[in-house]
């Protein structure tokens, strides 16, 4: 069977030459992805190693496996980049994680900022988050991944402030911007920046107090995405994939 995912195992689940499938990917091979025994399959686990391997037997809650190759193949971006989005209305925030973990993002954290219209109740925010960890599980199946990007919490952009000095370069794609393009500034950043954010306002766009805020960060770099405005959902899959290409294409 050709492989189409990626399975995420613990270190603790790999027993010599052999690898236990268990929770709720013992159903998903099963009766949705209809894996036979000696079918191959490909694992991944915490120390990013992946491995070949053949499924040798199905028990009631657990899959075994044999390990027949192992690889140590970076399919990881060489820099981290991770996004801090504006939350969005309605199911945007889905396809959000859905593209930017196929992209490679590192992690993903929800910023209320000054025009975000979405109110979440503090009863719904767990649901919500164990949604999107979920989607961003299948999406780094799906793409081959060696890890899955995790979707924090949703804190307001005045608490990230500190956190954002912590990068070597903030990114800030704001429409009011006439100066200065991603290509630009990406030219601009040297090999040596390691760790990029990238702050995308909400469907409303940055307000005069988001980029107030902002601007007191020394690493923050406002830049142009170009003459067309992109919505929120599009402008930070449009801003990863432009440094996807400045950096590994």
């Amino acid at each position: 069977m050709i492989k189409i995912s990626t399975f995420y195992i613990k270190n603790e689940q790999i027993n010599n030459e052999n690898i236990s499938i268990v929770g709720n990917d013992v159903k998903h091979i099963k009766n949705v992805l209809r894996y036979k025994v000696d079918d191959e399959l490909e694992v991944c686990d915490e120390n990013a190693v992946r491995y070949k391997t053949k499924i040798i037997k199905f028990l009631e809650e657990e899959i075994m496996l044999e390990i027949l190759e192992i690889s140590q193949k970076d399919t990881e971006m060489s820099i981290a980049v991770d996004l801090y989005q504006g939350l969005p209305k309605s199911d945007k925030m889905d396809m959000i994680v859905q593209k930017n973990t196929e992209l490679g993002i590192n992690k993903i954290v929800p910023v209320l900022t000054e025009r975000v219209i979405v109110k979440i109740e503090n009863s719904n925010e767990k649901k919500k988050i164990e949604r999107w960890n979920k989607i961003a599980a299948e999406a780094a199946k799906q793409s081959g991944r060696q890890r899955v990007p995790h979707v924090e919490n949703v804190v307001n952009l005045e608490n990230i402030v500190e956190n954002l000095s912590k990068y070597d370069i903030v990114i800030v794609p704001f429409e009011c911007e006439k100066d200065k393009s991603l290509k630009m500034a990406l030219k601009n950043i040297e090999n040596k920046h390691q760790s990029i954010a990238i702050v995308i306002g909400p469907e409303g766009g940055f307000s005069d107090k988001d980029i107030a805020v902002l601007e007191k960060l020394s690493n923050v770099v406002k830049v142009s995405l170009g003459e067309r405005i992109l919505r929120t959902e599009t402008a930070g899959i449009a801003t990863l994939a432009m440094i996807l290409y400045e950096y590994e294409l």
